[in-house]
Formats: C-alpha cells, structure tokens, sequence
C-alpha cells in the first residue's frame, strides 16, 4: 500500500531556517535506506509558505491569487514523502524513523494512505487507466531530465 507521509511545518521551519547538518545526514541516511529497499517512491522539503501562494475564488466567485505566509503553521507542510509498503504497522516504523532522524520531539507527521486503481472500481475505466499511466510516464520522465 502506498502512503504519504506529510512532516508538519514548525516555527522554525516557517522562518526559513535550515535544517542542521546532523538533522540533514540522518534524514538522508533513512531516506537512502527506504530508496535502497524499494520502499520510497518520492519525497522533497517545502519552502516556507512566505515564498508560496494559494488560488482560490473570492465571494464573487472570480479567481484570485493569495500570496503567503500563511498563519496557521500547525496547518502547513514543510515536506512529505512517497512510500509503497506492505502494511501500516511498517508505514508506522519509517514513520518513526523519519521523526527521529528530523531530531525534533514537538510537532507531529502525518500519514495517509493513497489509493490503488481498485479503490475506484469501475468508475476507472482502463481508458482512464491508459492515460494515468501513460501520464505518470511522462511526469517520471520529466522529473528526470529536471534532475540533470
């Protein structure tokens, strides 16, 4: 099962400072293990929200643009992950191992599950199916050559 885990932005994180050397290796050190066991698909850190923006419609229903910093920092995301694992009692344990590699003991991580194909049953017809793919595809290959 595929899980995302959202890491909850703090403070520090919404004032733009950087993670500490020690806090980075550990991080990369988990992650590197997850990518080497198969069990990452994807993961990066978030900006503060300072640098971000959000689209949304106003009263009148005409679309606007909203530019951070956004207030509720418990609300906020400063990075997540992509895991495909074989139950939630071992999305739990990279979990806690991705906590303990942030070095915080405040804030809290997130996970949730993503959904299969089947969860959508027949509404996800093999049309749609053949784009998704078809589409991921493409976006692996972008990523790809943004990487270069």
């Amino acid at each position: 099962m595929r899980y995302m885990m959202i890491f909850k932005a703090s403070e520090e994180s919404e004032a733009g400072a950087l993670p500490s050397e020690e806090s980075l290796t550990a991080m990369g050190l988990v992650m590197a293990e997850m990518a080497e066991k198969g069990v990452l698909l994807a993961g990066d850190g978030l900006l503060p929200s300072s640098m971000g923006f959000r689209l949304g419609f106003d009263d009148d229903k005409q679309r606007r643009v909203v530019d951070g910093p956004f207030t509720e920092t418990k609300e906020l995301i400063a990075g997540f992950c992509l895991i495909e694992v074989a139950s939630r009692e071992e999305a739990i344990e990279w979990g806690w191992r991705c906590v303990a590699a942030d070095g915080r003991t405040d804030g809290e991580l997130e996970i949730r599950p993503v959904p299969t194909a089947e969860f959508f049953g027949d509404n996800y017809t093999s049309e749609a199916r053949d784009r998704n793919e078809e589409t991921f595809q493409k976006a692996a290959e972008n990523l790809q050559k943004s990487n270069t």
